[in-house]
């Protein structure tokens, strides 16, 4: 019987040895980074601060967008999997793409890759939108709007306002046009603490740096847009009106 016992004893550390093991495995394989794809390049659009690259890998045809690159028709380029986007309208080139992938970098297969990610002025990682405005802005005269909510109040309660539609007035503190389909608006009123994260909207409208703004939309928490760009707190779509 104790014999009886002790092998069943040496097989279960066994099995559970074997478990450990196979997690362990697992564990390494899903930590791995994202694989390196690339292809032929059959089409290039230049527009504004970024490349358009149409490419055959070989299983499929899809278009790229990325940071200003010099590859053309022919070249075998590198890229690692970006961001998708359906249905999403170039302003710039006049068409509209119903697949890109938006990547750090479009290279030529076995070059350097190109240092930085997107281009100028994507948006941000939030909160590293934060700290003071490069110009200088009174928001002294800032009034929370009726029945609204001010920025802080919004990062404070983010988790009651998900999903609902609020109001916010504030200062225009970076302003970002046509980026992914869409105008990004950094607002800040004054109630966050020096140095304080600002509010991410994006919307249609227009406004510039300085512009006091009344902002109505809907509150999105927990916003990833891959890549690495990731909001706490985002109003998407919103009406903007310059006041």
């Amino acid at each position: 019987m104790k014999r009886h016992l002790g092998v069943v004893a040496v097989a279960l550390i066994f099995v559970l040895f074997l478990i450990a093991a196979v997690g362990r495995v697992r564990a390494a394989e899903t930590s791995k980074p994202a694989a390196q794809q690339s292809g032929k390049v059959l089409e290039v659009l230049h527009a504004s601060n970024y490349t358009y690259v149409r490419v055959d890998t070989g299983k499929e045809k899809l278009w790229l967008a990325g940071p200003t690159s010099q590859v053309k028709p022919g070249d075998r380029v590198a890229f690692l999997p970006g961001m998708p986007m359906t249905g999403f309208q170039s302003k710039a080139l006049g068409r509209t793409f119903d697949l890109v992938y938006f990547v750090g970098s479009i290279d030529r297969e076995g070059s350097e890759p190109a240092k930085g990610a997107l281009p100028p002025g994507h948006p941000q990682t939030a909160p590293s939108s934060g700290g003071a405005p490069a110009v200088k802005i009174d928001f002294s005269k800032i009034t929370k709007p009726a029945g609204g909510k001010t920025v802080a109040e919004i990062f404070q309660e983010k988790k009651q306002l998900a999903g609902k539609k609020i109001s916010v007035r504030g200062k225009v503190v970076k302003f970002s046009a046509e980026i992914m389909g869409k105008n990004w608006i950094h607002l800040k009123d004054g109630t966050m603490k020096e140095g304080g994260e600002d509010l991410t909207i994006t919307t249609n409208a227009n406004a510039k740096v300085g512009d006091t703004v009344l902002v109505r939309g809907v509150v999105v928490t927990e916003k990833d847009f891959g890549f690495g760009y990731q909001y706490a707190v985002i109003i998407e779509d919103a009406e903007v009106a310059v006041e």
